[in-house]
């Protein structure tokens, strides 16, 4: 089977997730599994899969699914599940689309509101023993015609030849999209794998500095402190979970089209296969990569601090199968498209060494995912 077939053939309401591994599309819905409480749906999903007759059952989990009144997390049974392999460079053939472009957009919070929310952050850590928490800001963008998802996917697909790129219908009728860097975790067979970021500079198309911005980034004890955070805490986590687990004491730099990562590979052995990937996934997410740590109380800190709420944004994307395998990326770098608007999603791990504009300038530069696979500059939306 083609990628660039299954690209081409996906429409709204679809599942869709090209990795460097394969490409996933989960053709319309035959069942669908709502949950707020995360282990019983994970346990309605395997039940569900016995029976079934499709191989999987693809979807999202929120960002916070504690909380009274919960964004739930939403998988379904598709219709019917299509793979192929890699999507690259298979998709290279295809044309870039059109997206058409907003006529109106706004920050929120507006740009300085968000400075002044990762200064009241810093202060918030000293003050309550916070190590970390991760503020994120959004971007309104709205169409005087309607705007569809498929165009948007298909150039993100484009764009990024690595990580996890992504098209999943939510419950509110909308759709998220994305181009993850990062994969929360996933399982084949007693393996599990989990790759946490944390640190970030942009990319620039300057060699040189580009160069010099990804070297600045690993000599970084500000990012160093942040990525050692983010590891130790998915260690942690996955150790019940396993017999052995493994993690290098030492970062990688990892690459997008748009930002450098720091980033390492952690690797375990199952004690018990009945433990699926959406299982695992559910106990892993938030981590302190896109929430902080403690885990409990930077998340009273984020509601605070932000004026909106996450939804599936800093949820996590991703299928599983009646074996318990699957893979599951963290929904970063993403929007959620709705009938004329877009709101695109972004954040910054805030520390006691943080600088408030700097933080504003890292959230701009992980905007240009989204930007870039609708045809608009940065700056050209009047941001």
């Amino acid at each position: 089977m083609d990628a660039a077939r299954l690209l081409e053939d996906y429409v709204r309401g679809d599942f869709f997730l090209a990795t460097t591994g394969r490409t996933v599309l989960g053709e319309g819905v035959a069942a669908a599994l709502t949950d707020a409480d995360e282990v019983r749906l994970s346990e309605r999903v395997h039940d569900a899969l016995a029976s079934a007759d499709v191989p999987m059952a693809v979807g999202v989990l929120p960002f916070d699914s504690e909380a009274a009144g919960a964004t739930p997390g939403h998988l379904v049974l598709p219709r019917a599940v299509r793979l192929a392999g890699p999507a690259h460079p298979a998709v290279d053939r295809l044309p870039r689309s059109d997206v058409g472009a907003p006529a109106r957009t706004i920050s929120v919070p507006a740009e300085q509101r968000h400075v002044d929310a990762v200064a009241s952050a810093i202060t918030a850590l000293r003050d309550r023993g916070l190590r970390k928490v991760v503020l994120a800001r959004a971007l309104d963008l709205e169409f005087d015609a309607p705007v569809r998802p498929e165009p948007i996917l298909r150039n993100l697909v484009k764009d990024n030849p690595r990580g996890y790129t992504f098209a999943a219908s939510l419950p509110s009728a909308r759709t998220l999209v994305g181009a993850s860097p990062e994969l929360l975790l996933s399982r084949t067979g007693s393996r599990v794998v989990s790759h946490p970021h944390a640190g970030s500079a942009p990319r620039s198309p300057d060699p040189v500095t580009d160069t010099e911005n990804g070297k600045a980034l690993l000599s970084s004890r500000k990012d160093h402190i942040e990525h050692a955070v983010l590891t130790e805490a998915v260690v942690e986590t996955l150790r019940p979970f396993c017999r052995k687990l493994d993690a290098p004491t030492v970062p990688d730099l990892v690459s997008t089209p748009t930002m450098w990562h720091l980033g390492t590979t952690v690797t375990g052995e199952l004690v018990d296969r009945d433990v699926t990937a959406l299982r695992l996934a559910a106990a892993l997410h938030p981590t302190p990569a896109i929430c902080g740590t403690p885990t409990g109380s930077a998340r009273e800190l984020v509601n605070e601090l932000e004026p909106f709420e996450r939804g599936y944004y800093a949820g996590a994307v991703g299928w599983v199968d009646a074996d318990g395998d699957g893979e599951w990326a963290v929904s970063i770098r993403c929007a959620e498209v709705a009938e004329r608007s877009l709101r695109l999603y972004a954040g910054g791990g805030i520390l006691p060494e943080s600088d408030p504009h700097a933080e504003l300038a890292e959230t701009s530069a992980k905007f240009t995912t989204l930007l870039r696979a609708m045809g608009l500059e940065a700056g050209a939306t009047g941001w």
